[in-house]
């Protein structure tokens, strides 16, 4: 095809007769995209939360967030004649009565899990590779922005059907502002417009849910778009590939043809989700009351690791000035509420500005690194993994001792030995698998790939043939560059030590950048001291 098809060319030139935006669109829609299949996890954020957008706007239509009493008499035989609130009846309504209204609605549930899912599984992507160095340290803290927005999204739509279950997480959430010192109890009136639960909540949290949470994360999400589009995106290393350079498909047509199809992939994923996996059956938790509690009940994922905090946290309490009169401080519920997920978004938020501290690297980086080129990064990042999956697998200790016929304090204890245990070991494991694959790239770059040839030499050992390595591999191993250090951590006997390192915090500065940086497995077999390499000199 020499031409373009009219059906492209007609509006762009309509556009362009008027708005002078052909060199524009020319620019833009030429725009090359690296190709990989790692940058696709974000992609699925952003389908999950359109198709949220889709299915929640259905659902409002039917929904009432209203918690005035009322008296079922729907389909559902069951609850008739029970009394309830009129948000959990219209859900049931949703469910029963409105025509596609329980696909939807378990389309809705399921998208939201996986947008989550998506922007967890991102935002490790772009941690273990390095992606969030300058110029992109302003896109990952959005990014964490995004994640945090995400996690109150959810706990405010999960509290909209006013069901058992659902009302039993929202009494779990009272109860950590309660225990918030000084202004815990005013949060707690505030919110719930009086005392718990109040008639007020559901209407809050509906006008949080669709309107206030979602437009940040409308504005969020543009702005992420908008500086990735600016400053590129970064790329795997490989033949070709530069910092100055994308090597990829463009925007029109490949890119929007993979991206299209894509979304009707993930699109069609939640569909068959919603048809054949059951979610969120409210029907058979019943209606909330504070009186009622139910067996067995856990959260959605996301927020499965405040439930395992809680259960694990000991039942400790200071009372203020000796007596209980004069205030309660209830470690057991302010120290798992605040501290694990304080510890995890605090460290992802400064993660990027330590990490340019230590090492001294203040360059532009916009080739990813693989995670076994900077051990300390992938085992920090491991270990904060390992910590968030003990809290998440614990938030179900009384599942795992029904099911595996396991003391439930013992898997109280033994939770409360791992919290602690389980990222060191991690952290050393990840580090020491990381220096095993570098040696393996090491011995690709010097002794080739293994060919399944088996050769006799005249002296009749057997020995394996090796090829050297294709291009392709060969460019993506030898893009590995040694972890950047601080100059005074180098050792290069300079005797007078430059300024930032003569104070205590220097000193520490110096001792962290040459454990944090440098190369340990070189590819060419050089010393090590002979592959570090020299960080920008600071004054």
């Amino acid at each position: 095809m020499t031409t373009l098809p009219k059906f492209i060319t007609g509006p762009s030139n309509f556009l362009d007769e008027r708005l002078g935006g052909a060199n524009f669109l020319k620019r833009n829609l030429r725009k090359i995209f690296p190709d990989h299949w790692t940058f696709l996890l974000g992609e699925i954020a952003l389908y999950s939360f359109i198709i949220l957008l889709l299915t929640g706007t259905f659902l409002t239509f039917w929904y009432e967030p209203s918690m005035d009493d009322v008296i079922y008499n729907g389909p559902y035989a069951p609850l008739r004649g029970v009394e309830m609130s009129a948000a959990y009846a219209s859900t049931l309504e949703i469910s029963f009565e409105v025509r596609g209204g329980l696909l939807m609605r378990q389309m809705h549930h399921w998208a939201a899990l996986l947008f989550v899912a998506s922007l967890v599984i991102h935002m490790l992507r772009v941690f273990f590779t390095g992606a969030y160095r300058k110029p992109r340290e302003i896109n990952w803290l959005i990014g964490i922005g995004l994640f945090t927005l995400s996690l109150f999204e959810g706990l405010s739509g999960y509290s909209l059907p006013d069901d058992l279950l659902s009302g039993a997480g929202l009494r779990i959430t009272q109860g950590v502002i309660q225990s918030i010192p000084l202004v815990g109890t005013y949060l707690s009136f505030f919110l719930f417009g009086g005392e718990y639960p109040g008639v007020v909540i559901i209407a809050r949290f509906f006008t949080m849910h669709i309107l206030l949470i979602p437009g940040l994360l409308v504005a969020l999400i543009t702005a992420h778009l908008i500086l990735m589009w600016v400053q590129k995106h970064t790329q795997m290393p490989g033949k070709g590939r530069t910092n100055m350079n994308v090597v990829g498909a463009p925007l029109m047509p490949a890119f929007m043809a993979k991206s299209g199809a894509y979304m009707l992939f993930t699109l069609a994923v939640l569909a068959g989700l919603a048809t054949f996996a059951q979610i969120n059956p409210i029907w058979l938790f019943g209606p909330y009351t504070p009186a009622d509690i139910s067996a067995g009940s856990q959260p959605d994922w996301y927020m499965g690791f405040l439930e395992g905090s809680l259960r694990l946290m000991p039942a400790w309490e200071i009372n203020m000035f000796g007596t209980a009169n004069a205030g309660t401080l209830p470690l057991s519920v302010l120290i798992p509420a605040l501290l694990p997920l304080g510890l995890i978004i605090t460290g992802l938020v400064l993660y990027p500005f330590l990490e340019r501290w230590i090492t001294g690297d203040r360059s532009e980086h916009h080739i990813a690194d693989r995670p076994r080129n900077n051990p300390h990064r992938t085992a920090i990042g491991m270990a904060g993994v390992t910590f968030y999956g003990l809290l998440w697998l614990l938030g179900a200790n009384d599942e795992i001792a029904t099911f595996f016929h396991i003391s439930l304090n013992w898997t109280t204890y033994i939770g409360r030995v791992l919290i602690f245990v389980g990222p060191a070991l991690a952290y050393f494991i990840s580090y020491r698998i990381c220096l095993g694959l570098q040696r393996s790239d090491a011995s690709v770059i010097g002794h080739g790939v293994e060919s399944g040839v088996i050769k006799r030499l005249p002296h009749g050992e057997y020995i394996e043939v090796h090829s050297p390595p294709s291009e392709d591999i060969e460019a993506h191993v030898r893009g590995k560059r040694p972890v950047p250090m601080l100059p005074a951590a180098r050792g290069a006997g300079e005797r007078v030590p430059p300024r930032y390192a003569r104070t205590l915090l220097g000193r520490l500065r110096v001792k962290m950048s040459r454990a944090y940086g440098g190369e340990e497995i070189p590819l060419d077999g050089h010393r090590e001291h002979e592959e570090r390499p020299v960080a920008k000199r600071e004054q």
